[in-house]
């Protein structure tokens, strides 16, 4: 279905922008010939979106690959470059407000040379690596004893066809340049599309911490075959939390939920929040959520620290604004009553290989006690 969706808003913005340059008084290709044009490159994109899902069952997987990323970012270019134009014709009216076609036209040009440059800017922010982002938490009820501890957060991995072991073990090593006492994964590790590739096995060993490496589930590890995936993980010393807790230090406990995201859209009613505390425990909770939903839910039921990702931030601009439509908390540290809330933008990238204007990032968070009064 998502699919389906995506292939009909990609359709449309085609539609659109091929309809708009075919119209410019100083375009001086046959207009046939454009639209011809546009119709082979949306038959090449349904292809490869289609074909993408399944290419490591393929003789051609290196191609097929090739195309699926190609077929991403030129979905996000065309985005880009659809937004730029539309902007110009909701000024003019769709050039009802403007006497000249000239001036139209001049305005058109201009519009598709700026979505050029951000374009490129997007793919540059793209192919960069993650920033560190730091920030510091003060808990209730930690002791004292775990006063500066460092929590190492990496989400939205999307590891699969398009990112694989080569962008996994630079990350690994970015995270053990951060000497991290905790390393948490908060979903979306996995695609979900194809056979989990064997080589990223020694490669999630390599992730280790003296407090231990965690995971929960976003909604991409209820696609395909992850379950194989969460499994390789696991073999390779990720323990994954899933509707449960870890007391991970005496005074600290970890929670976590399985992806509230795809809870949503199954319709399952279950408080999954709520059952892991059913007596409020003496200790310092740190609740890791895929999805930054029932925010205040989990701030009522005595969470100090939430984290969460899924969002990407929107990824790439002015995406951002629809996003957080549905997601009102969307990236960044948030206060919600006594709790502290930190999204992260995404580590990984889903579909195109762009970002505009944030880079992706990996998040270390110092937890502080609560001095004495």
């Amino acid at each position: 279905m998502f699919t389906i969706i995506l292939s009909m808003v990609a359709t449309l913005m085609l539609a659109y922008l091929t309809w708009r340059i075919t119209s410019l008084k100083w375009f001086g290709v046959e207009r046939r010939r454009i639209w011809f044009i546009s119709l082979l490159i949306w038959l090449i994109f349904i292809a490869a979106i289609q074909l993408g899902h399944d290419a490591a069952a393929s003789p051609y997987e290196t191609i097929i690959v090739l195309l699926e990323q190609l077929a991403y970012d030129w979905l996000g270019a065309l985005f880009i470059a659809t937004i730029a134009m539309l902007a110009v014709d909701l000024v003019t009216g769709f050039g009802l407000w403007v006497e000249r076609r000239a001036y139209l036209d001049q305005l058109c040009l201009g519009a598709l040379v700026f979505a050029v440059l951000l374009i490129v800017v997007a793919l540059v922010q793209g192919s960069r690596p993650p920033l560190v982002v730091r920030h510091e938490v003060t808990l209730e009820r930690m002791p004292s004893q775990l006063d500066g501890s460092r929590l190492v957060l990496l989400s939205d991995l999307h590891l699969g066809s398009q990112l694989g072991p080569n962008w996994l073990a630079a990350r690994v090593e970015q995270v053990a340049a951060l000497k991290p006492d905790i390393i948490i994964l908060l979903g979306d590790i996995f695609e979900g599309h194809g056979k989990p590739n064997p080589e990223l096995e020694p490669i999630f060993a390599r992730l280790t911490a003296p407090l231990g490496v965690y995971a929960v589930t976003g909604n991409h590890e209820f696609h395909g075959d992850s379950a194989t995936a969460i499994a390789m993980s696991e073999t390779a010393g990720v323990e994954w939390l899933r509707n449960r807790v870890k007391a991970v230090a005496t005074g600290l406990l970890l929670a976590g939920v399985d992806d509230l995201s795809h809870q949503l859209i199954n319709a399952d009613a279950t408080d999954h929040i709520a059952a892991l505390f059913k007596e409020r425990p003496e200790a310092a909770i740190v609740l890791l959520s895929h999805s930054p939903l029932q925010v205040e839910h989990a701030a009522n039921t005595g969470v100090g620290l939430m984290l969460s990702g899924h969002t990407h931030n929107g990824q790439i601009w002015p995406f951002n604004y629809l996003v957080q439509q549905f997601y009102p908390y969307m990236v960044g540290l948030y206060r919600v009553g006594e709790m502290t809330l930190i999204v992260s933008r995404g580590t990984g990238l889903w579909g195109p290989r762009m970002r505009l204007w944030q880079r992706a990032e990996i998040i270390e968070v110092t937890l502080r006690s609560k001095p004495a009064a």
